[in-house]
């Protein structure tokens, strides 16, 4: 795998601390994205001026993840939102109540929505504002 691929990857899937790393090792020429990515060596990184770029976020991520809130015993709603306490705020504001409980869930988890199948990532790119209502599940339904 190279360089490159890793780096597109962490911006893919939102690993802002390895991409600011990389990019660091990228501006100081220690690394260029043609290379293997066993060429890495993350001792070489200036660790102040890596966490530095993280805390500015100077490659501008706005990590968003999806929550599931229980209803009552039987409805879900999955909310994405930048951290569990503004999905349960969100939950609170659509619907005068507090919810029962509140987990994140992997990006990664497949639904099927009509004929086709997707992640919560792909249907995420769908949204241009969070928080936001991805859908909602009964169980047993």
């Amino acid at each position: 795998m190279l360089v490159r691929d890793l780096y597109m990857d962490c911006i893919i899937f939102e690993e802002s601390a390895l991409a600011h790393c990389l990019y660091h090792l990228l501006e100081e020429k220690k690394i260029s994205l043609d290379d293997d990515i066993s060429k890495i060596d993350l001792n070489q990184a200036d660790h102040e001026k890596v966490a530095e770029m993280f805390q500015k976020n100077v490659l501008g991520f706005h990590k968003v993840g999806l929550y599931s809130l229980k209803m009552d015993q039987t409805a879900f709603v999955f909310i994405y939102a930048r951290s569990q306490e503004e999905a349960i705020q969100f939950f609170i504001k659509s619907f005068h109540s507090y919810p029962l409980n509140c987990h994140e869930y992997p990006l990664e988890f497949e639904i099927t929505r009509g004929k086709e199948v997707l992640s919560f990532r792909e249907m995420k790119k769908e949204f241009k504002r969070f928080p936001a209502m991805a859908g909602s599940f009964l169980k047993g339904k």
